[in-house]
């Protein structure tokens, strides 16, 4: 996958991206306008080029009271996330080029104000998808924030996530309209942090597209129209 190329679609106008985009970075910008006095932590798991939470922190009045940790595999994304980041002056803001899935990325971070697992879901298995929400007690605090997305293509995930969110502890506060095509939640953990596991996993990318074809090829076949006799 040219990640560069995909991250271009952003830019498109009025793209379904695009508009995903914006809603992410209205979510991000209220997340921080919320969050109580003082530090507020942000870990942001496969982050791409950054410009979710980068672009919102440029311009955000708590800019200076925020620590951020992003990680992201793709070498291309992070040298234009951190090329972002000094552009803004965001010197609290860490670019981590690795893999997002390794829990201990995050350490020393955690529990944080802000989790933003974003383009993740609709790249991961079902129970990947599922661990890495178990997971979130382990990135985020008491009261904290949860931003992820999910496309609605069929099978349409969305409903399925938020009940695991809340089997979790999770309380919902947002969530996207199904007519708006693509999928937005923002969760609030109601619980207790749990201790940080070293060592742990969170997920396998696999890529949208080779779940895609798996998902074709275990739909049923639609029955042969019968002739009338």
């Amino acid at each position: 996958m040219d990640w560069s190329a995909w991250h271009d679609q952003y830019d498109v106008a009025d793209s379904s991206m695009a508009r995903r985009l914006q809603t992410v970075q209205g979510r991000i910008l209220a997340a921080l306008s919320e969050a109580p006095a003082g530090e507020v932590k942000v870990v942001s798991l496969c982050a791409g080029d950054g410009r979710d939470l980068l672009e919102v922190l440029a311009a955000h009045p708590r800019r200076d009271d925020v620590r951020a940790r992003l990680v992201e595999l793709d070498p291309r994304s992070t040298a234009v996330a951190r090329e972002r980041a000094d552009r803004a002056d965001l010197r609290q803001v860490e670019i981590v080029t690795g893999d997002a899935s390794l829990i201990d990325h995050y350490k020393d971070m955690v529990p944080a104000d802000l989790v933003l697992v974003c383009g993740v879901f609709g790249n991961i298995t079902d129970p990947d998808i599922e661990r890495t929400i178990a997971a979130c007690k382990q990135l985020c605090t008491t009261d904290g924030t949860v931003i992820w997305t999910r496309h609605r293509r069929v099978p349409d995930r969305v409903p399925r996530i938020c009940d695991w969110f809340e089997t979790q502890g999770f309380e919902l506060r947002w969530l996207s309209a199904v007519e708006a095509g693509f999928g937005v939640g923002v969760h609030r953990f109601a619980g207790t942090p749990q201790p940080l596991r070293h060592g742990m996993r969170l997920f396998e990318f696999v890529g949208s597209d080779v779940l895609r074809q798996a998902e074709a090829a275990e739909a049923p076949e639609a029955p042969t129209p019968r002739r009338p006799d």
